[in-house]
């Protein structure tokens, strides 16, 4: 059996230092400019997060993730191969390899992260909910559908959530980039579509003033380097028909002190937390304070 690294709650391997000093966290603070441009337009592009030899080093882990027979599989929450149902639009799609694998562990405490995170959430404690691998690869790759993501979040309360988005190949239109529908945070909460269904099936939901708002900006961005998102801003992403792979990992957050809003499973295999109690734990960590 695989060890758990839910369990350990720190930095474990080399691929980054913990700051020891305010002044070494300033280094990774975002500017006042970056975070007004978050605020309006409910995200923020090309923040860089990781060096190309950090980069190498989770690809080289994700190749062994990707293989479903892969000693440790059995932690993942969620393991799709494809989750679309087309096999000529492949979309690999999982949560839980935090749980696995030493580099994709210990992105969650990379100093850069989590001062980014802690700054766009308001300055509050930031805290792990979970973490999700998005793989196109080339030539076949399929869709993400137009979606918010606290659509599918709605079991934990207040919305006080952020999204990170973390490119492990270069980013571009042509091979499949993530979108954004900038200030589309402020339209509330949407019909929840299918992930990777119908690419524009959220547009049924939309009045006709948003469908005049709608308006997607592509996010093209070098290996390493990152998107924030707010829970409402609604984003996607087209097929993947180049000779290039597209790969990303992506680390949810919320601020601490966020609850369950569910008597049932929030996670695939993780003990249930009842409606009303506090989202912490185990599989959980603070990861700022």
């Amino acid at each position: 059996m695989t060890k758990d690294l839910s369990k350990i709650h720190r930095l474990i391997g080399d691929l980054f230092q913990w700051p020891q000093s305010d002044q070494e966290w300033d280094k990774y603070k975002l500017s006042e400019e970056q975070i007004s441009f978050f605020k309006e337009n409910g995200y923020l592009a090309n923040v860089k997060l990781l060096e190309p030899w950090q980069v190498d080093r989770l690809n080289e882990e994700l190749s062994e993730l990707l293989d479903p027979t892969y000693q440790g599989s059995e932690l993942f929450y969620e393991f799709n191969s494809n989750e679309s149902s087309d096999p000529n639009a492949v979309l690999f799609h999982s949560l839980g390899h935090w749980r696995i694998k030493e580099g994709f562990h210990d992105i969650l405490w990379n100093p850069a992260f989590v001062m980014a995170a802690s700054q766009l959430l308001g300055n509050q404690p930031v805290r792990f909910w979970h973490d999700q691998l998005f793989c196109k690869p080339a030539h076949h790759g399929g869709v993400v559908a137009w979606h918010q993501d606290y659509s599918y979040w709605t079991r934990t309360v207040p919305m006080q959530h952020l999204t990170c988005w973390v490119g492990l190949d270069d980013a571009s239109v042509e091979n499949g980039c993530i979108y954004y529908v900038p200030k589309s945070h402020e339209w509330g909460l949407l019909d929840k579509p299918e992930l990777a269904g119908e690419m524009e099936g959220l547009m049924e939901s939309l009045t006709e003033e948003q469908k005049r708002a709608f308006k997607p900006v592509p996010i093209e961005m070098e290996r390493g380097y990152a998107t924030f998102h707010h829970p409402l801003t609604v984003h996607g992403s087209y097929e993947n028909k180049s000779p290039m792979s597209r790969r990303a990992f992506v680390l949810n957050v919320f601020a601490d002190g966020t609850e369950s809003n569910t008597d049932g499973e929030l996670l695939a295999g993780v003990p249930i937390i009842t409606k009303g109690n506090k989202m912490e734990g185990q599989f959980f960590p603070l990861l700022m304070d």
